[in-house]
């Protein structure tokens, strides 16, 4: 029982005691203080989506509605709206084209073809990175040729098939078969495929690219060696040298020499070469087991055709794609192959009324060689006329 004890003076001031003032004063700050945690709860409530158990309705301790409070007023500053601030466009011409509004530091323009794990760290997914691709195309009756072949690359490699049969799980009969990258399109060529999936910033993490045919004999060839003796003599386009007793013999400049690493040149037929340093001569590889650095590669992609398929025409025109050619194209001698001239993909053909399907596709090889060589010098042709140069002075490779 509160008690309030009034004195009367002589002056008519009322005195009222100490204790009870301290008294009434903390009755007013409670009443206050019950005021205003009954505005902000429903606002803090609100901002944070507290639980129950946060406020209990039977114990509010002092401690609790303090780390309440803070937590609200960190709230508030994080919540607090920001000033607005308008971002520069990014836009960088030198950016692959399309990916010009995109910050350089994010522009992954090559790629590769190594197979990654779904799981794991990707830093983690390779043990060994290859450094070099061999492509083979293929038809599942040749796999004991080609599985002879594969086993002359080391884990250096990526092995590339492109499947022209549709046949692919088959091939899984070999162990390697599983860590092998497979293509598959029915009835098509070698450079069909090469034009479609060896895109130069596909194949860019690779020092050097094989592009061999299925019917090779290779008890005399090793990769690794094969590609010591390239870099050491600084080709950019090369092939082994072919045996003699191989089938389909045609130009002596791909035929493997006794007693030397390398040539560059040979003597031809008469009538052959328009001077020494000229194909077939010179400056010259077939197209049945090239072998290309990267920066010869990423020339010679960009002048086969999309739609001739067989790459006649290629052989002759692959030294505008090295400086000098005739330095840098050449057969490897101490690393040799037997073509063995089987007409595998002869059966791809269509069989049409009075030609056999091997036939159909050689008429075909000859008619794109000659579009090929009408493509190659009307281009050049074109180009000399637009730099102003009289193209009936100069002398043409071909």
């Amino acid at each position: 029982m509160v008690t309030f004890h009034v004195c009367l003076s002589c002056s008519g001031n009322v005195r009222i005691p100490i204790k009870t003032m301290r008294l009434i004063l903390a009755t007013f700050a409670g009443a206050m203080f019950g005021y205003f945690l009954g505005i902000i709860l429903p606002n803090l409530s609100a901002k944070m989506n507290l639980s129950s158990n946060l406020f209990p309705s039977t114990d509010l301790s002092t401690q609790t509605l303090f780390n309440a409070l803070n937590s609200f007023k960190a709230n508030m500053v994080v919540s607090a709206p920001s000033k607005k601030i308008n971002r520069p466009k990014i836009w960088i011409p030198t950016n692959p084209k399309g990916a010009e509004g995109l910050p350089p530091g994010i522009v992954s323009p090559m790629s590769d073809i190594y197979p990654r794990r779904l799981w794991g760290k990707p830093s983690e997914d390779l043990a060994i990175v290859p450094k070099y691709l061999v492509a083979f195309t293929v038809g599942y009756e040749q796999r004991k040729s080609v599985n002879a072949a594969v086993q002359k690359f080391s884990e250096n490699f990526t092995i590339v098939l492109f499947h022209y049969d549709g046949q692919t799980s088959e091939w899984d009969e070999f162990e390697w078969s599983r860590r092998a990258i497979h293509v598959s399109a029915r009835k098509q060529s070698k450079w069909w495929h090469a034009k479609r999936f060896l895109h130069p910033d596909i194949v860019a993490p690779y020092d050097y690219i094989f592009i061999w045919d299925e019917d090779l004999g290779v008890q005399h060839f090793n990769a690794e060696e094969y590609i010591k003796i390239v870099r050491k003599h600084g080709l950019e386009i090369s092939q082994p040298g072919l045996d003699p007793h191989s089938v389909g013999r045609t130009w002596e400049m791909t035929m493997k020499k006794d007693g030397i690493e390398v040539h560059k040149k040979t003597e031809e037929r008469p009538g052959w070469c328009t001077d020494s340093y000229s194909p077939p001569c010179a400056a010259f590889v077939e197209i049945r087991a090239t072998v290309f650095s990267r920066n010869a590669w990423r020339c010679v992609w960009h002048m086969i055709q999309s739609d001739l398929v067989h790459g006649w025409g290629l052989d002759f025109n692959m030294r505008r794609c090295v400086e000098p050619p005739h330095e840098k194209i050449g057969v490897v001698d101490a690393q040799w192959i037997v073509h063995k001239g089987i007409p595998t993909q002869g059966n791809q053909g269509p069989g049409e009324t009075g030609m056999t399907p091997l036939k159909g596709i050689r008429e075909r090889c000859k008619h794109e060689l000659v579009i090929f060589q009408n493509r190659m010098s009307n281009a050049e042709k074109d180009y000399y006329e637009e730099m102003g140069v009289d193209p009936s002075n100069l002398t043409t490779g071909f």
